[in-house]
């Protein structure tokens, strides 16, 4: 049985990774790290996470996270994640993690992030709004 199942989607050029289950040590992360490593072999240089059914990452499914990220970024890419759960979005705030990725509230401002010339989080902005 699976932790993690991937299902790969396309708009335009933006290539969009529905996830679902968890990312934790094991086939989670491997099936992340090969999906991603996959995406960059094909010359795919737009690509978003949807974590909005992730309801779990541990430590080693967080440094898959950051390892794709560097690896597109190498590549010339971006990797952008949308639809943070409140546990993941948690986790990524205790991190730090929020400041190395761009993060969106839903699929339509991912989405347009690639095509405006300032590509940053309005994500973490509409959360402190609603908090303050």
């Amino acid at each position: 049985m699976t932790n993690l199942n991937i299902t790969e989607r396309q708009n335009d050029l933006i290539t969009i990774l529905d996830l679902e289950g968890k990312i934790r040590l094991g086939e989670g992360s491997a099936e992340l790290h090969e999906a991603l490593r996959l995406l960059v072999e094909k010359g795919k240089k737009k690509i978003l996470l949807n974590l909005a059914n992730v309801s779990y990452v541990d430590s080693s499914g967080l440094g898959e996270l950051v390892s794709g990220y560097t690896t597109i970024h190498k590549a010339g890419g971006e990797l952008k994640l949308f639809n943070l759960s409140g546990n993941v979005y948690d986790l990524m705030t205790m991190t730090k993690l929020l400041t190395v990725f761009d993060v969106y509230d839903n699929e339509s401002e991912a989405i347009q992030s690639f095509t405006s010339t300032s590509a940053k989080s309005a994500y973490a902005d509409s959360l402190m709004q609603k908090e303050g």
